[in-house]
């Protein structure tokens, strides 16, 4: 297991750079928690509508504003776990996030790559992904692997090919960004193929997921899917705000940080408000059939 230097922390040695005061973090904390009471969040996905409502969120449907309260983005602040251990598939590879505590991952979004054989510059392949991801597995500098991505493929179950390649080609943790709720679930299914069962992986997950709000304070539908369906498989859903100041939020630093904080604050809610709310009818149904399939089996009666 992997534990890295913490970074800024007040030590002997070493530099650190504090941009903002503790008090001026507070402020834009703040700002953060006005802007989601006050101006809310769009969400397009109906049934992040109805954890948001049931999790004591103000929702307008026609609009598909969500207001949510204070204490709601607080009490997911706080039990949202401060350490998560990202394991890989040998646990000498696991890696612990922790506050301050910096590791190292690849970019994953490469859409060229120069051609190892003759130094041409093509679209990647799923050839080049496994390569990619032989290459990144080797390198102990880099922690956690987040994937690249394949061209060739048919681009609707391109996250399926990448995670093909990528779990047959590394021993880390992985980081895939799967663009729906339906493509993750099959990748959960690989994952869990590749530990040895649902209840291994539950224990151990070997992947995360990557989704991205749309700024300024949007969770569209396949956001609101993959951060819904990452809570419900016990896994990690790393909400990437793209907040680009001057452009799709202030062009202060303080104020981007807000767009920023407000987004990712809106996901992390909506992923800790899924972990408590009833399942939807649809798999209490199936949890249901496989109870009577199981006493048909049995013989019970």
């Amino acid at each position: 297991m992997t534990r890295n230097l913490h970074a800024g922390g007040q030590r002997n040695g070493g530099l650190s750079m504090s941009v903002f005061t503790e008090d001026e973090l507070q402020d834009i904390h703040l700002a953060t928690l006005e802007v989601l009471a006050r101006t809310g969040v769009f969400v397009e996905d109906e049934e992040a509508l109805d954890v948001f409502e049931e999790g004591g969120c103000f929702v307008d449907r026609a609009a598909r504003i969500v207001r949510l309260p204070g204490w709601v983005v607080e009490d997911a602040i706080r039990s949202a776990p401060s350490t998560i251990t990202l394991a890989g598939r040998v646990p000498s590879r696991d890696f612990v996030v922790e506050s301050d505590r910096v590791g190292f991952t690849n970019f994953g979004e490469g859409i060229q790559v120069v051609d190892p054989r003759d130094g041409t510059l093509r679209a990647p392949t799923k050839d080049d992904v496994a390569a990619a991801t032989r290459l990144i597995d080797a390198l102990d500098e880099i922690d956690v692997l987040e994937r690249p991505i394949a061209h060739e493929v048919p681009q609707a179950v391109a996250p399926l090919h990448n995670a093909e390649a990528i779990l047959n080609n590394t021993t880390k943790h992985v980081f895939i960004g799967p663009l729906s709720g339906a493509l993750l679930k099959k990748i959960v299914a690989m994952a869990a193929a590749v530990v040895g069962g649902e209840a291994k992986l539950r224990a151990r997950p070997l992947v995360s997921f990557i989704t991205c709000p749309v700024s300024p304070l949007k969770l569209v539908k396949d956001c609101c899917e993959i951060i819904m369906e990452s809570a419900r498989a016990g896994m990690t859903c790393n909400i990437l705000s793209m907040a680009m100041a001057g452009g799709s939020s202030p062009v202060t630093l303080a104020g981007t940080l807000v767009t920023h904080n407000a987004e990712v604050l809106s996901g992390i809610t909506l992923s800790q408000l899924t972990r408590r709310a009833p399942l939807p009818p649809e798999v209490v149904a199936e949890l249901r059939a496989i109870v009577q399939d199981a006493e048909r089996e049995l013989g019970v009666h």
